[in-house]
């Protein structure tokens, strides 16, 4: 898979054990400008620079996914245009606003960091006007870097268009959740009735402690987010394939969804999870739900 392929499964961003290839392939893809550095250890798609230029020329300020991807997060898809704010009354030429999204609204101190929103404004901002499933796993990022914690997120008050979503955008958010296939995975899951699904749950499966992505424990039922960006090399399927048996002889209920089917075809794996939900609540009303294990968070 090409660096850029696996730049884009990776939400934009990722560090350098994540990405294929060798220092020489990398650093001719830095070169040409096809990716950019972050910072040491750490390239991303071209967007955030794409984006510094847009708001130092129109003297404003990054915003919504271009501001995450400025901080480093990952995210479900890079926005098509560079994000940015400017004041509520500056008037901006069409011409001067080709081609970039534009947002005009006053911002206090607080709001600004440097060239972007402040990581807890973009959260809020990307919270309020982003799909739930690319908000979520904005705010998922967010707090796995450690730029903004949970405190910061309840500390939150939102209000007007989108807040009753941003609200739950902000319930929901976890920075246990590995990476944005995992948080688009959860987001669907979290809208299937009866499904109670938590993230990196570790499981003691007689003696042998197992994480996997997405667990219900009271359905005993585990969701696997599988993408050949984190398991493409064949230890890892060995390893993988190992994991999903052992899980499946202490009775769980194993679904592992590709990332095609979760960002492409999100209304079947809805459909499959709901049909799985069914299967486990009759096997549990009749008593076949066969298996031990103890699971603890």
């Amino acid at each position: 898979m090409h660096l850029v392929d696996v730049l884009l499964r990776h939400g934009g961003v990722a560090s350098r054990s994540q990405l294929p290839g060798s220092a020489r392939q990398l650093k001719k893809l830095v070169d040409s400008g096809t990716i950019v550095r972050l910072a040491p250890g750490r390239f991303a798609l071209p967007t955030a620079a794409d984006a510094l230029r847009a708001a130092t020329r129109l003297q404003g300020t990054m915003s919504h996914r271009s501001a995450a991807t400025y901080w480093g997060w990952e995210l479900k898809t890079q926005p098509p245009k560079p994000e940015v704010i400017v004041p509520r009354k500056r008037r901006v030429d069409p011409h001067r606003r080709h081609g970039v999204r534009l947002t005009w609204r006053d911002l206090a101190p607080g709001d600004l960091d440097g060239p972007a929103t402040s990581p807890i404004r973009t959260v809020s901002d990307c919270a309020l006007a982003l799909p739930f499933d690319e908000a979520l796993a904005v705010a998922d990022s967010a707090l796995r870097s450690g730029l903004v914690t949970r405190s910061d997120l309840d500390s939150l008050v939102l209000r007007g268009h989108g807040a009753r979503q941003a609200r739950r955008v902000l319930e929901l958010a976890d920075g246990r959740a590995a990476n944005p296939f995992e948080s688009v995975l959860r987001a669907i899951a979290v809208d299937v009735p009866r499904l109670a699904v938590t993230p990196q749950v570790e499981l003691d499966l007689s003696g042998e402690l197992v994480r996997p992505d997405l667990v219900d424990t009271q359905l005993r039922t585990v969701l696997e987010a599988d993408s050949f960006a984190w398991h493409g090399h064949r230890k890892a399927l060995m390893r993988d394939c190992r994991r999903y048996n052992r899980l499946s002889l202490h009775g769980w209920l194993v679904l592992r969804f590709s990332w095609e089917d979760v960002m492409l075809t999100p209304d079947d794996v809805a459909i499959a999870l709901a049909e799985a939900v069914a299967l486990r609540t009759a096997s549990r009303r009749t008593g076949t739900n066969a298996g031990c294990g103890r699971f603890r968070t």
